[in-house]
């Protein structure tokens, strides 16, 4: 009986332990595809922290070429971006240094988009400087056409200016001697001579051209200008005459004969248009002033 009851016990224990090693390998199998299933998932997640630092890379290197932003974040980024990368490929996965790799991929990620935007406002801003400064190309090419014209203008002026003295030099001008201003008032239709401005409707220059041998029979003109005291050119019955820019009261023109002769004529002006005071006469001859006389009026 009792050797029955042994060899009973010991198939308790036998099955007991069979059962205990079975168990112990299941749990080592379950424990083994676990394992399995975490690094293929780890490496999934290798590869794809892989790819977006290489993504990553060569976007901040794209920027670092451009040179358009700065270049201690450039240089920053960079040297981050190559640390995670060398990390990763010494990397012992586990979940909780995953997670810290990851952690560290969105900042770079947020860093890389700060940098992107930094680049587009600077690209906005290139435009902009560019617009101004062809602006400014154009304005600078108008400038300098305008100034080669005006350069011209200048040039051609000062051309006409020298022969115009060049001709002065070589005319003969007229020789005047009593020159007399004065004024007139009208009595039914009768000029009389006045000094007193309020009644004045006509002012008469006169002057005496001295005898030129050299001259006889030719045709001249002279011009009178009346001024006023405020020194402004009296007008002819509203009119006046202008010469290469110069302006005159009167055109005067006579036959010299070579002799002493004496000339003489009158503007017509509305009576009590005058006012007291210095006036002056100017007697010209192709623009160049001959002699002048004031006079006054009272």
């Amino acid at each position: 009986m009792n050797g029955q009851d042994k060899k009973f016990n010991a198939k308790i224990v036998l099955t007991v332990m069979v059962i205990v090693i079975i168990g112990i390998l299941i749990a080592f199998y379950y424990s083994y595809a676990q394992s399995e299933s975490q690094i293929g998932f780890l490496e999934h997640e290798k590869e794809l922290l892989v790819k977006d630092l290489t993504m990553m890379k060569a976007d901040v290197d794209r920027l670092s070429a451009l040179n358009e932003v700065n270049e201690i974040e450039l240089e920053s980024s960079k040297y981050r971006v190559q640390r995670l990368m060398d990390s990763i490929g010494r990397l012992n996965f586990s979940v909780k240094r995953l997670r810290s790799f990851r952690s560290e991929l969105r900042r770079l990620e947020a860093k890389n988009d700060s940098l992107k935007l930094k680049n587009n406002l600077l690209n906005d801003n290139n435009l902009l400087l560019e617009d101004k400064n062809s602006k400014a190309q154009k304005k600078i090419r108008e400038l300098r056409r305008k100034s080669s014209s005006l350069a011209k203008a200048e040039a051609l002026q000062r051309e006409k200016v020298k022969e115009l003295n060049e001709e002065l030099k070589e005319k003969t001008y007229l020789k005047l001697s009593n020159i007399e201003g004065s004024g007139f008032r009208l009595r039914a239709g009768r000029p009389i001579k006045s000094d007193k401005a309020s009644v004045i409707e006509k002012l008469r220059g006169c002057v005496t051209i001295i005898g030129d041998s050299a001259a006889i029979n030719t045709k001249k003109v002279i011009y009178f200008q009346f001024l006023n005291p405020n020194m402004r050119v009296l007008e002819d019955n509203a009119n006046t005459i202008t010469v290469n820019g110069n302006v005159y009261s009167k055109r005067v023109e006579f036959l010299f004969t070579g002799e002493y002769t004496e000339v003489c004529d009158n503007i017509t002006l509305p009576r009590g248009s005058l006012e007291e005071g210095n006036y002056r006469i100017n007697i010209f001859e192709n623009q160049k002033l001959l002699s002048t006389s004031e006079f006054e009026l009272k």
